[in-house]
Parts: structure tokens; sequence; C-alpha cells
């Protein structure tokens, strides 16, 4: 098969199978033919692995990943693909398309199912406009060893940032809840076709198997994570007494001092630790009621 992430093999292909690239399903192809081998060098996936890839387009990844990995599983939506991709991954017997919305597919019964006593790892050039929601249905999961990705780079800004910076935000503190990302490198408009208008990022998150942190109820966390970014730019105790109506601004007062804050202090400035410790303590105050 002729070199994927050529323009005028993926217009001949587009042709034959009356193809055009949607913009509804964010599609946008690799046209570097030295991007992919360095995405798949970056996930670190060998022949021990398997890889869940979301979002095959015309097999340009996939095809590297297969070469690497033990056994590949690309989830699409777009039914306009699969004669597509049949072609383009014919011979390659260690491949298989499962088409299907990857919101909806019940990703650790799939993963249980098709990998088999293998660490599995997810390697995929992500649509934009559902970038946040498959994110979130990958880390939730709890059945990947690694998510390397390639998204908008202010998503992969936000999803690395510290606390206290402009990116910093409940998704920041949701995905390194569950995974400690490491921003690898920037990837030019001029790569893809057609061009987007962002500059796109190659991010790592390798997943924790055990979180380093005590926290009592996990619901609690992350709605007091979310109470304290709803009003960021002021203190954090409008936040919870809005996120927790039962508190009051007497009871999210008492708690951050409860918790060793400051009264004045921002929930941006803080990190999982100090998330933890306030949400502890409102789980530990619902608890002497």
């Amino acid at each position: 098969m002729p070199e994927l992430t050529d323009l005028s093999v993926i217009r001949t292909l587009c042709e034959k199978y009356d193809f055009a690239l949607s913009k509804g399903f964010g599609q946008n192809f690799i046209i570097n033919p030295g991007l992919p081998p360095k995405i798949v060098d970056a996930s670190g996936v060998d022949k021990n692995w398997g890889v869940l890839e979301i979002g095959p387009g015309i097999g340009v990844l996939t095809k590297e990943l297969a070469q690497r990995a033990a056994k590949v599983v690309s989830i699409e939506v777009d039914e306009r693909l699969p004669p597509l991709l049949a072609e383009t991954m014919a011979g390659v017997d260690n491949f298989k398309l499962v088409l299907q919305d990857v919101l909806k597919v019940d990703l650790r019964a799939l993963i249980e199912e098709e990998f088999p006593g293998m660490p599995v790892a997810v390697c995929a050039n992500l649509p934009y406009y559902i970038t946040s929601p498959i994110l979130t249905a990958l880390l939730e999961a709890e059945c990947f060893e690694s998510v390397t990705v390639m998204v908008q780079k202010e998503v992969a800004q936000r999803i690395a940032a510290q606390p206290g910076s402009a990116d910093y935000s409940a998704f920041t503190v949701f995905c390194q809840y569950y995974a400690q990302p490491e921003l690898l490198f920037d990837v030019p408009a001029h790569c893809f076709l057609p061009q987007p208008k962002v500059t796109s990022a190659v991010i790592h998150l390798r997943t924790r198997q055990e979180k380093p942190w005590d926290i009592l109820d996990k619901d609690v966390f992350f709605r007091t994570v979310r109470a304290s970014f709803a009003m960021r730019r002021k203190k954090l105790s409008n936040g919870l007494a809005s996120g927790f109506p039962e508190l009051g601004k007497q009871g999210a007062a008492e708690v951050l001092q409860a918790a060793g804050f400051d009264a004045n202090v921002r929930g941006e400035t803080l990190g999982i630790p100090e998330f933890a410790r306030i949400a502890n303590e409102i789980v530990r105050r619902r608890g002497e009621k």
C-alpha cells in the first residue's frame, strides 16, 4: 500500500470511495509522514501491548501501531470509512475495526474481550470537537496503562497545567487525579488535511494505578473541585457555598478553617492534596450531623 500521508493517495482513495472529509466528525488527516512513527514512539508500545485507537480515519496512525503492537482495535463512528479501511488495512491481521460511537462503548468490557492478559494503551489523533468527553470516558474506565493523544494545543496545556496558572481548571484536576500528564511536542497545522485553524500537541498520560491521596468520597471531591472553579476569581468560600448550598457561607468558611486554609484562599491556587483536605472536611461534617 502506498504512503497514506501522500496527498495524491488520499485524494485517489477519497474519490474511489466517494468519501469527503467531514467537519461534523472533526476529520483532519495526517499528511506529514514523520508524524505517525513519532506519536507511536511516544506511546511506548511494543509487541507485548494491545492498543485502542479512536478515529482511525484512513489508517495512517493505525498502520504504524499495527507494526509495533500485538493487536490494534480502532473505534470509528463514521459509517463511510469501513470499505476504505478494508483496502488500506488489507493483510494486517492484528487489526480490528469496531464501528461504534466511543462514548457509547463499554470500554472495560471491550478491553477484557479484545486484549485478555495484556497491558493496553490508547493512542489516537482525537477529533477536537469532543476531546474532553472522550478523555473523560477513557480515564474513568481505568483500564488503560497510558493514553497518548494528539489534541488541540490549548487542551494539552490545560491538562498539564500547574495550580495558579491561567490554564489550570477543573478539567486539569480531573485528568491529573487519574493520570500523570507529560506535554511532548507541538504539531503545526500544515501537517494535516484540511489544515485546522489551531496548533495541535501530543500529550502522554501515564495512568495512576494507585491514587496517592486519602479521599473519603470521590463524588464530593470532584464536586468540591467544580465548585471551586465555578467562581475562580472569587474567594473559595463563595464557590463552596454555591456548590454546597447545605453548607451556606458560614459553613463554607468553617470548612476552610478546619482544613487549614486562609479565609481568602482561591480555588485556582490549590492542588489535588488541598482539594482532598477540603472535600474530606465536608464529608466529616456530614457524618457529624
